[in-house]
């Protein structure tokens, strides 16, 4: 679904089936606790929410080397 669309199916007028996201049932049926809202808000306000996960990866070894240089990749 583009845009976060909802369709309702109805039959003789009445709805009977609302068609959405799986994005949205989620959100619906157990939204977010405000801090984890707030986060998501605040990464995206910094453009984190378009890292990738070889961008996390790549970020996660750079802290793990200057934590323990010794070892190498900074990995126990």
């Amino acid at each position: 679904m583009l845009d976060n669309e909802c369709f309702i199916v109805d039959r003789r007028g009445e709805p009977t089936v609302v068609i959405m996201s799986v994005q949205d049932f989620i959100r619906t049926a157990a939204p977010p606790p405000d801090w984890l809202q707030k986060a998501w808000s605040g990464a995206k306000r910094r453009g984190l929410d378009m890292q990738t996960p070889a961008d996390v990866d790549a970020e996660m070894s750079v802290y793990r080397r200057k934590q323990d240089p010794v070892s190498p990749g900074g990995v126990k």
